[in-house]
């Protein structure tokens, strides 16, 4: 027989956004069941390993920074930059409320949870034409997301003294129990045994991710006008496979809006170690760093430079003749520049190791760098250039990189070197100059130079290809995260948070984040819908 369980709600999914629902449950005097797919150390999903970057919007950091921020310069942005629909109202309205409630719903309720923020606000998104952020609005979480995640869990755990949670590790949701339109319950299966669970709850709570851990349902869902790559990178997780938003919408009449937009990442290789099969770790790549295409040619007119348009580059990368691209650089740039995206890789600031961070931050992240020199095959260093174009044709079991065509590239960029400062006229220098205006993305970027610069090497090639990461769409949801059906009603007692529900209103994003708009949109959609059914509005 199967187990029975009764709550006053249960939420499907242990990442952050389920972990906040619950948590503001249980605050409330409410009973929650808690059912995550993973093991209980990976308890916080995605945000357990992520970098923990967050666009806040008028910040006390933002205030001392002399950052003019304003919800209503934040909106200009986010509307331009993302290419929202105007006659789609509730991404719409989920844009407006993030730029007007991050500052007291995400900075100042993780403040009183006992956060911190690094005291710099980086400047990302900028827009190939300045049409992205028109500031710096991008906060880092001291401790990365892995500390925003044992400081929840642990807030989690403190709010049930008297056993009001109920927490199902190695759970599937496999079916929603309902009847007349209006859900009651779940179904769950404990994975490894095959148990059957029965949870009786008068409110369900989606909270289990996106569609894109599941690269059929990514490929099905890929725009038909937008360049494919033949190989992707997995960089979400298998878990977040889209079962139930399509269990939702085949037997509840729920909408999965703009599936097709995705957050994916242009600059990803293999984990040299990885969590599953075909895990991909995204780099935040080197804007001094040439990018070439698999012949060794740099990629143009336009040059791909990171920091400005991730959609952009994403799209730029899909089109090449091959699903790779290279990053040519030198130890010079890759001790300033080189970083790979999430907790794990960026000890300093997980650990929160302050004087070990900034030491590295001036003297460079030499760590980092021979670690992957020593454990990627897809990380190339060699003093030469022709011993380099050796080792990239090696990888790829191809005749593709001419040493020749490898120097007149590096050669035509070096000549912008040759007569002084003020003759530099390349696109690619053009935007560093104007990154390193910013004093924290000064400190993270070179000063153009020649990449044969005499001591700047040896030289580095990455091996990159894209790698797939968020699922911007999701189920339609309204400002209090009720699942719409569609005649735009609410479906009775179901709610959907965070990616699963496309961070709000099934893709409030729209086609390009902002960036940082994920954990800050788990946290907001999951207290929207704490406070709906807390109230019963």
């Amino acid at each position: 027989m199967s187990q029975v369980i009764s709550s006053d709600l249960v939420v499907a999914g242990g990442g952050l956004a389920g972990i906040v629902t619950a948590l503001e449950a249980l605050r409330a005097g409410r009973s929650v069941t808690l059912v995550d797919r993973d093991r209980p150390e990976r308890f916080g999903g995605l945000a357990r390993w992520a970098f923990g970057g967050m666009a806040l919007v008028g910040t006390p950091l933002q205030q001392r920074l002399k950052i003019p921020d304003t919800p209503e310069r934040a909106l200009r942005d986010w509307l331009r930059f993302g290419e929202l629909d105007p006659t789609d109202p509730w991404p719409m309205q989920w844009a407006r409320h993030y730029v007007e409630r991050s500052r007291p719903e995400v900075y100042d309720w993780l403040r009183a949870e006992g956060l911190k923020f690094l005291p710099a606000v980086n400047w990302v998104e900028r827009g190939r034409f300045g049409d992205g952020n028109s500031l710096p609005r991008y906060h880092i979480v001291w401790g990365t997301g892995l500390a925003l995640v044992r400081c929840l869990v642990t807030a989690l755990h403190r709010a049930d003294p008297g056993g009001r949670l109920t927490l199902l590790h190695q759970h599937r949701v496999t079916a929603l129990e309902h009847q007349a339109g209006q859900v009651h319950g779940a179904l769950a299966v404990h994975e490894p045994s095959g148990r059957e669970v029965r949870i009786k709850a008068p409110v369900v709570v989606l909270a289990m991710g996106g569609l894109n851990g599941n690269h059929r349902e990514c490929r099905a869902n890929w725009p038909k006008d937008r360049p494919q790559p033949a190989t992707l990178l997995n960089g979400a997780h298998p878990l977040a496979d889209g079962a139930l938003h399509h269990w939702a919408e085949d037997h509840l009449e729920a909408r999965i809006r703009h599936a097709g937009e995705m957050w994916n990442y242009a600059a990803g290789f293999p984990h040299p170690f990885p969590h599953f099969e075909g895990h991909g770790l995204s780099t935040i790549p080197c804007k001094s760093a040439l990018w070439l295409n698999h012949r060794g040619e740099r990629i143009g007119p336009e040059p791909l430079v990171t920091g400005f348009d991730t959609h952009w580059l994403c799209q730029r990368v899909a089109a090449q003749e091959q699903p790779w691209t290279w990053h040519l650089l030198n130890r010079r740039i890759a001790l300033k520049e080189f970083a790979i995206s999430g907790a794990e890789h960026n000890a300093r600031i997980r650990d929160r190791q302050f004087l070990r961070f900034l030491r590295e931050l001036l003297l460079g992240n030499a760590p980092l760098v021979r670690q992957m020199s020593e454990e990627s095959p897809h990380f190339l260093v060699d003093d030469t250039l022709a011993g380099l174009a050796r080792k990239m044709n090696a990888l790829t079991c191809t005749l593709d990189i001419d040493p020749a065509v490898l120097q007149a590239t590096v050669d035509d960029f070096d000549a912008n070197f040759s007569k002084g400062r003020q003759l530099h006229n390349d696109a690619q220098i053009r935007m560093i100059q104007h990154a390193r205006q910013w004093g924290p993305d000064r400190l993270r970027t070179c000063k153009p130079a020649p990449l044969q610069k005499p001591g700047a090497g040896p030289f580095i090639a990455i091996h990159m290809q894209l790698t797939t990461r968020k699922s911007l769409g999701g189920l339609h949801t309204d400002l209090q995260s009720r699942v719409l059906n569609p005649a735009g009603e609410a479906i009775g007692g179901l709610y959907c948070v965070g990616e699963a529900a496309g961070f709000g209103g099934g893709g409030a994003n729209g086609k390009r984040s902002l960036e940082g708009t994920f954990l800050p949109g788990c946290i907001l959609t999951a207290r929207a819908a704490a406070r709906s059914i807390l109230t019963g509005r």
